[in-house]
């Protein structure tokens, strides 16, 4: 694995974890993670249970032992690891957003494509669709239990930037993140409502903005301070959205609105998403992870209204391998069902999803948002994808 900040905790988390739960054809050896700092990424790979570290990611493709590498980078360094692991012959799985920019993304793709005819798998780490609440949203469609798809309407609300304060930290620069609240948080619900209905964004009109446009560098020291030696600290212009909002028509026909931003104040990690359709509607809410609410117009009348879901049950998705029916789980899971799903997918020979160009697919809606948004929310078709994959 490269990378053992937040995202690297909670990959290790599931890789530590995911064959003690699952009975799967293969098992996971944790035998090498990377880091720039010595220091930090000794003390990581101790913690978080790996059998060795290395500060050059280019040890992890050189070695003859490791089948599987784990992208968990900050975006601009992606598609460099990547495409460097799929020539080696390497099993990819690579955190969201994919790439900084379509041109990567599709560089990625198309290796992945070239990979996979030798047997090489790859994976971009959308976690939530492995949320055993939102696979069954997903089911719920699929059996037609919805009707027609007329209505999406998804949210991702952080606040933890909203203190001008806070320092210019990597995922407020667009060359290290690619962009900001859009590419971080509204790649995931991109993906999950495309995940959930089957359907694709097909067009967009977008507005962004960044709110505080400078930030104070972080000090060597902590890496979060203001200030250095009792003095304000220097600072530097924010390159990224703060908040992104759009609407959106959807392949199928339905219409559809987004908003990402890290700027709602009390909102510390809110997604939420409603499924109107013709015969009814699902809501998922993060923060109510194990439950779905479910309206069936189908029933009487005077039966009808918004019920809870329970999402526990060991007929429920992923959910067999946990606890009994009412024990409910958390985010740390969705991780897990992901490592669990990339393991059986490599050692079965099955492509896993949602499949480079599946993430290449989002790539081109954040790109299509942000041509939107500099051309005064005009309209922007979302450019085809190379390479087609089923959603």
């Amino acid at each position: 694995m490269v990378g053992y900040a937040f995202m690297g905790a909670a990959h290790s988390q599931a890789w530590r974890t995911v064959n003690r739960v699952f009975d799967l054809p293969a098992r996971a050896r944790m035998a090498l993670i990377c880091g720039r700092d010595t220091t930090k990424v000794a003390d990581a790979a101790d913690r978080l249970g790996w059998d060795a570290y290395t500060t050059d990611w280019r040890d992890l493709i050189n070695r003859d032992d490791i089948d599987v590498i784990d992208v968990c980078t900050p975006g601009d360094s992606h598609a460099e690891i990547a495409l460097a692991a799929l020539a080696a012959g390497k099993h990819v799985l690579c955190e969201k957003p994919l790439a900084n920019t379509v041109a990567e993304a599709r560089a990625m793709t198309a290796a992945a494509e070239v990979a996979r005819a030798a047997g090489v798998r790859s994976m971009c780490g959308f976690n939530y669709r492995r949320v055993p609440a939102v696979t069954m949203m997903r089911q719920l469609v699929a059996d037609g239990r919805l009707g027609v798809i007329r209505h999406v309407r998804a949210t991702y609300l952080q606040d933890w930037i909203v203190d001008p304060q806070f320092p210019l930290v990597w995922r407020l620069q667009k060359d290290r993140a690619g962009s900001g609240a859009l590419g971080d948080i509204g790649a995931h619900i991109i993906d999950l409502t495309q995940f959930v209905t089957g359907q694709r964004i097909s067009g967009v009109s977008a507005v962004t903005e960044t709110f505080v446009k400078e930030r104070p560098l972080p000090a060597e020291s902590s890496g979060l301070a203001a200030t250095v030696d009792g003095h304000k600290a220097p600072t530097g212009p924010v390159t990224v959205d703060d908040a992104a909002v759009f609407v959106a028509r959807l392949d199928g026909g339905a219409l559809a609105t987004y908003e990402a931003s890290r700027f709602a104040t009390g909102r510390k990690n809110a997604l939420r998403v409603e499924i109107n359709g013709s015969l009814g509607s699902v809501i998922f809410d993060l923060e109510r992870l194990n439950e779905l609410e479910f309206y069936d117009a189908t029933r009487p009348s005077v039966e009808q209204g918004f019920s809870r879901i329970l999402v526990t049950e060991g007929e429920h998705p992923y959910m067999s391998a946990w606890w009994p029916p009412g024990h409910i789980i958390g985010y740390e899971h969705s991780f897990t069902h992901e490592m669990r799903d990339f393991i059986e997918a490599v050692a079965t020979g099955v492509d896993p999803t949602p499949s480079f160009a599946d993430a290449l697919q989002v790539q081109l809606v954040l790109d299509a948002v942000t041509r939107s948004a500099e051309l005064g929310s005009s309209w922007a078709e979302v450019e085809p994808a190379l390479i087609t994959a089923a959603v």
